[in-house]
């Protein structure tokens, strides 16, 4: 949509005109099928509209109401015109092309359908209990780390800590992350969120312990526990957003599976070579 800020500053002088135009249309009874325009005799509509507009990114939806209708009403225009000339233009290539967005499109609404189904009050609270009812309560972490390019600075660094110098401003001054402005701090974790073995150290350390040097994927790092404690389940609040996108991922995991199974497939490869997706010739290239 990135050519629908030159649309749209085209609608801004019609904006300034039509003002009247849109107070005498006010009471009428619209629908989806209210036709807006028609370009050589093809009819926009009030529905086409409303399609692109739920299309646009955000930034877009903040502009006023008059020049986003505006914007996008010559943005169909356009399109219609232009597709007009380009229908009598189409290769077999593109049936094939406009076929493939087709079906995209219809499963693609199947499946916005299938996630907004999933989630109901019902099925959150469901969710939660499963969850969080049982569970056992999980142990959090709260810790800093210096983490250096090799072993050797990372011993050198444990020993300046343990001769007494401030971790947190080695940290700030030595360690090469993010965390380092933050005097290496990473907050509050559970285990599964670090890599190992960092998580392993970590789980093995007392309150308030220093430990190093620890080696993972991305350096050698020098960690202090500052403090550990049990962590209490969320409440269903706090936990329904993370449990609703795992219910919407799940119906639409078993949507496509489910659909799949019983659909009759046949599949006609054999002989066919793999590489013939590239063939110049099929993708009229040539």
């Amino acid at each position: 949509m990135a050519h629908f800020t030159k649309l749209l500053g085209a609608g801004a002088v019609i904006a300034c005109l039509s003002g009247a135009a849109f107070a005498e249309t006010a009471d009428k009874d619209l629908g989806p099928d209210t036709v807006v325009a028609t370009v050589n005799g093809t009819e926009i509509t009030l529905g086409m509209m409303v399609a692109v507009r739920d299309g646009l990114p955000p930034e877009y939806l903040q502009l006023p109401d008059e020049l986003l209708f505006n914007g996008v009403l010559d943005q169909l225009i356009q399109q219609t015109a232009l597709a007009e000339i380009g229908e009598g233009m189409m290769t077999h290539r593109d049936e094939i092309a406009l076929e493939v967005d087709r079906r995209a499109y219809l499963a693609g609404m199947l499946l916005d359908y299938t996630a907004r189904r999933a989630v109901t009050p019902e099925t959150l609270q469901e969710a939660y209990d499963a969850k969080y009812a049982q569970a056992e309560p999980t142990r959090e972490f709260h810790a800093a780390h210096i983490i250096v390019p090799t072993k050797e600075e990372a011993e050198e660094i444990l020993a300046e800590i343990e001769g007494g110098a401030d971790f947190a401003e080695v940290a700030k001054e030595k360690s090469q992350d993010g965390a380092a402005a933050n005097g290496g701090d990473l907050g509050w974790f559970g285990l599964e969120q670090m890599v190992q073995p960092f998580a392993e150290a970590v789980a093995a350390m007392k309150d308030g312990e220093v430990k190093g040097p620890v080696q993972t994927e991305y350096g050698w790092h020098v960690v202090r526990l500052i403090e550990s404690r049990l962590g209490a389940a969320p409440s269903l609040d706090e936990a329904s957003e993370d449990l609703a996108g795992d219910l919407r991922q799940q119906a639409v995991e078993d949507r496509v599976r489910d659909t799949v199974a019983e659909a009759e497939v046949e599949k006609h490869v054999e002989g066919i070579d793999p590489a013939v997706l590239k063939d110049p010739k099929l993708t009229g290239a040539e």
